[in-house]
């Protein structure tokens, strides 16, 4: 006879809730640190076809195991348990100290099952992150968690950034379907200009990207408009405009840093997605029609809800939506650092996109949909608390 779920749920020892969780048992504890926000957003304000904020951010992420078991009860198949975590993660401009994202949500770790089939390959595990952002929206992201040993986010071939199963966190925008020659999203490929992509397209591109146009009310961007100060040259030692391009550059920075010193590293990549496949040129500054490739991780799907405001009415044209979120997927590694001579560390990094959907309604002459990238990115350390 199969095992029943017990209907009373107590927490076990601490040892046993680590076993339990498996391999997202390392994400525990209170994390500090760095990192890089950027959003395109309308901007109706201005008259401008969007303004591009860029955020240097501190980050505040508290994860705590949630200890008892919680029951899924079957009906093609026995009960299942799963393991999981509450986070609470606040991040701030770090020059303001102003607020630019609160989420409460959870981690869990699911086990195998036969209905539906869903097997655990290789050394995975599967996991699904659930948040809930105050704009109005909430997420359901799925995916797997694997064990890495090596240099976590650096180039390594046949990856673009090691131990992530997604091979671009590029933030130049691209149409969205339905359209004959995009009938689904393709998102660029890591390293486009949006400059140089917009010229392969042959269009007018959109100059808030282009660090060499200053910003101003005709081409709105972090500072304009704030009391922020002015963009630094670098970041890191990383360029500015490299790091608008693709903000995951900064993080691969830390790692590099670390290497230089002589640091190892193991740990835990977390790769999730709101749904599958996601389909990404394979070439920089791809015009349409170049050769693409559709990526599915493992055990993804999942999908986001919006508010009215952001959601709308998709049936009248033009389109009646603000910024619709219509897609998530990320990276996270958990990384245990080590050095020959200096103490180890937990140090946890991720790479976020974020796909915002809305219309450019007063550049182009005719209504045109978006996909607009939001990345970000942060490297944050185990701290106290």
């Amino acid at each position: 006879m199969a095992n029943k779920v017990q209907t009373v749920r107590r927490s076990a020892d601490a040892a046993t809730v680590r076993e339990q969780l498996g391999l997202l048992a390392d994400l525990a504890g209170i994390w500090d640190g760095h990192g890089f926000n950027l959003i395109a957003r309308p901007d109706f304000h201005d008259g401008a076809n969007l303004y591009l904020q860029l955020n240097q951010t501190h980050e505040h992420l508290t994860i705590d195991p949630i200890g008892s078991p919680i029951p899924n009860r079957g009906f093609g198949q026995d009960d299942i348990e799963l393991f999981g975590l509450s986070y609470l993660q606040k991040i701030h401009d770090a020059s303001s100290g102003g607020a630019l994202h609160f989420e409460p949500g959870l981690w869990i770790t699911q086990p195998p099952t036969t209905f539906p089939p869903e097997p655990i390959v290789g050394g995975t595990q599967i996991v699904a992150r659930m948040g809930t952002i105050p704009h109005g929206n909430s997420l359901l992201a799925q995916g797997v968690a694997e064990q890495f040993n090596g240099e976590p986010t650096l180039s390594l071939p046949p990856a673009t950034y090691a131990f992530s199963r997604f091979p671009s966190f590029n933030s130049t925008p691209f149409p969205t379907p339905p359209t004959a020659a995009t009938p689904t999203p393709i998102l660029n490929a890591a390293g486009s200009s949006e400059k140089l992509t917009a010229a392969a397209a042959g269009v007018p591109p959109f100059t808030q990207y282009d660090l060499t146009i200053p910003d101003s009310a005709a081409n709105p961007r972090t500072p304009f408009g704030t009391t922020e100060p002015p963009l630094p040259a670098t970041i890191n030692g990383v360029g500015m405009q490299a790091v608008i391009n693709d903000p995951i550059t900064l993080l691969q920075q830390v790692i590099k840093q670390q290497v230089a010193k002589g640091h190892k590293f193991t740990g835990v990549a977390l790769n999730i997605a709101t749904q599958v496949p996601i389909t990404f040129f394979n070439n920089r500054d791809s015009a349409p029609g170049g050769p693409t490739t559709a990526v599915s991780v493992p055990d993804a799907g999942g999908g986001i809800e919006n508010i009215p405001f952001l959601l709308g009415n998709q049936t009248p044209a033009p389109p009646q939506a603000n910024a619709q979120t219509a897609l998530v997927y990320a990276t996270f590694w958990i990384e245990k650092v080590t050095h020959p001579n200096e103490a180890p560390f937990d140090q946890l990094q991720y790479a976020q996109m974020v796909i915002l959907n809305f219309p450019i309604l007063k550049v182009l002459p005719k209504v045109v949909d978006i996909g607009w990238p939001h990345v970000s990115v942060a490297t944050l350390r185990r701290t106290f608390g």
